[in-house]
């Protein structure tokens, strides 16, 4: 019998039954306008960056629960001045009922501001689980990262995941966005084979102008220009127009195995762009 001409794609669908989104604090009003095409109880994470204040991270977790999704702030712990900023920080979370799930990363800035050298270091005082956490978000980095050496990553990764473990915390791995779905699962092999079980989100860029995912790409050191030209399928001597993450998701769907992947799902960053985000999510899962 014919399975029909979208049963080859059903897997890449399949993929994003839980999906999570990315925003940043400014991102409210257009959280709002994208939410009508956003499956409730969706996790959104809200990030914590230099350009942002106490209360801006406050109101955007609010607003995304209000909005009847799952707030999951980030925790840059280099960016805390001290182990008060933290404690203010989580009791503002506690206080609106949106502690429960967080993601603690280092953080951009190259010194840490204050007594938090990196995430581990976070995650080890006991003041998340003081305040309400129960799900802990950490970083993993499939295509390695500029400043940092792979086995600092290795064990970075390891040891959280173990640290977890020992205070009871749930967890997932939310990986930096990448091109290449291959590299991607080749990393998650070698998670799981470090004894790493937690459930991993793969970091997928949402659909945008192809120069702005260069632009995104060369940043944060992820493939090379060539590269990433040739798995999303556009020419590097025509850059107008916008390029998605089809190609990528089939072939992660294609190339998954739950016996060597674990579970997977997959993480959008947005580059502000929610709506076109929820939009292009939901045709895809509409086209099979």
């Amino acid at each position: 019998m014919n399975p029909g001409p979208t049963a080859p794609t059903a897997p890449a669908t399949a993929l994003l039954e839980d999906f999570s989104l990315e925003m940043t604090g400014k991102d409210v009003p257009k959280l709002e306008e994208a939410h009508a095409a956003v499956p409730r109880g969706t996790r959104v994470n809200v990030t914590f960056l230099g350009n942002e204040d106490l209360r801006m991270r406050l109101d955007a977790a609010r607003a995304v629960k209000r909005l009847g999704l799952v707030p999951v702030p980030h925790i840059s712990a280099r960016r805390l001045a001290s182990r008060s900023d933290l404690e203010e920080f989580l009791a503002g979370l506690a206080a609106d009922g949106a502690a429960e799930n967080v993601f603690v990363v280092g953080g951009d800035p190259a010194r840490p501001e204050g007594p938090y050298e990196d995430a581990l270091a976070v995650i080890r005082t006991g003041l998340l689980e003081r305040y309400g956490v129960r799900h802990v978000g950490i970083s993993g980095y499939p295509e390695g990262h500029p400043a940092i050496t792979e086995h600092s990553l290795w064990s970075a990764l390891t040891d959280k995941s173990a640290v977890l473990g020992t205070r009871r915390l749930a967890g997932d791995v939310i990986t930096q966005f990448g091109f290449d779905a291959e590299v991607v699962l080749g990393w998650v092999e070698r998670v799981r084979e470090r004894g790493v079980e937690l459930p991993i989100r793969v970091g997928v860029p949402g659909p945008a102008g192809v120069r702005r995912l260069m632009g995104y790409a060369t940043r944060f050191g992820v493939g090379t220009s060539a590269s990433i030209a040739r798995k999303y399928g556009f020419s590097l001597t025509n850059l107008v127009g916008t390029a998605g993450p089809d190609r990528f998701l089939r072939t992660l769907a294609r190339e998954y195995d739950a016996r060597r992947h674990g579970d997977l799902k997959v993480h959008f960053y947005t580059f502000g762009g929610l709506r076109a985000t929820s939009e292009w999510i939901t045709r895809f899962r509409a086209e099979g």
